[in-house]
């Protein structure tokens, strides 16, 4: 079984409600239909009502099961412009501001949803940039209790391939933090590990990559790998975690013998946390490409409600099994 069609099969043993602000694009439409048609989750459609009915009726999709939000009609708009307004006075918002955000920007407003517990997860990102996707999350939703720093990983499915779990893993960071101190890194580790052992249900084994495996080669680099095994070890002992290894050391069990002898992780790993964004980044679409993999992502960790981006090139198909994940992410 795919991945996706296990964390669907999870998310249809407690519906959750996830909200899509994109209305002004067609894909969100056609990926709502396909999560009512599959059962993984309720749908919130933000936008104007007359304005999203039309839409639907143009495409034939039927999508009456879907809630639609008009913000500028909702019920407790005022209840989210006082608490919006609260949550930001410090820096300089106003109910008149507060108010006119809300009812522009369909962002903003989902997260609110979440704020306000209307809504367990929001998805979005086809026709908006990262930075404006995640900018109200970190404002308003803040990061989850524990968390140090919102990171974001891909769920990588490489077909037929023996490493990994059954091909398998989780690359982190390859979408948000471009250059991660040792302190930062050993944070992405450990959320990584939770987010593997929520969305696959298996043991997390990480890796900390680098071009050195336990000391061959010698740069500052490597040195802030070696430093955030360290750290990570420390600071999250219960995890099977080693590092600093080579990407063949990590998961070819006879390499990760030969070249890291005593590491009950090398030649073992599913979560590979890598030392930058151009790494992580690089990575992914390399393995997305080259192995025909399936990716997932990027997928956001450590805010205090799921919230997850896409890609601006995403399909409807692509959506559909974002609102799976993001539905799985919010069981906690």
């Amino acid at each position: 079984m795919a991945i996706i069609d296990a964390i669907k099969a999870k998310a249809k043993t407690n519906i959750k409600t996830i909200a899509l602000p994109e209305t002004e694009d067609e894909r969100t439409y056609h990926a709502a239909a396909q999560v009512l048609k599959e059962g993984t989750a309720k749908i919130i459609l933000i936008g104007n009502t007359d304005e999203v009915k039309a839409k639907s009726a143009e495409l034939k999709l039927d999508l009456s099961a879907c809630k639609i939000v008009d913000p500028a009609n909702f019920e407790k708009l005022d209840e989210y412009v006082a608490t919006l307004t609260e949550l930001r006075k410090a820096k300089g918002m106003t109910e008149e501001k507060a108010r006119e955000l809300l009812t522009t920007d369909r962002l903003t407003f989902g997260v609110m949803m979440l704020k306000m517990k209307d809504a367990d997860g929001m998805v979005a990102g086809a026709c908006h940039s990262t930075a404006d996707t995640i900018r109200p999350s970190l404002q308003i939703l803040k990061t989850a209790p524990g968390t140090e720093l919102v990171s974001a990983f891909f769920l990588m499915d490489v077909p037929n391939c023996e490493y990994g779990k059954d091909g398998i893993f989780i690359y982190a960071d390859s979408g948000l933090c471009q250059d991660p101190n040792p302190e930062e890194l050993a944070a992405i580790a450990n959320s990584s590990a939770k987010s593997f052992k929520q969305l696959v249900d298996a043991e997390p084994v990480i890796a900390l990559l680098s071009h050195s495996t336990k000391g061959s080669a010698k740069h500052a680099i490597v040195d802030k790998v070696i430093e955030a095994t360290e750290i990570a070890k420390k600071k999250y002992p219960d995890l099977k975690l080693d590092g600093e290894l080579q990407a063949d050391a990590a998961i070819v069990p006879a390499i990760g013998a030969s070249k890291a002898k005593g590491s009950d992780v090398a030649g073992h790993a599913n979560v590979l946390i890598f030392p930058n964004l151009d790494c992580g980044n690089i990575a992914y679409k390399l393995t997305q490409r080259l192995a025909k993999a399936e990716a997932y992502g990027p997928i956001l960790q450590g805010i205090a409600a799921p919230v997850n981006d896409l890609s601006r090139g995403c399909s409807a198909e692509d959506i559909a099994g974002v609102v799976a994940i993001t539905a799985v992410q919010s069981m906690g």
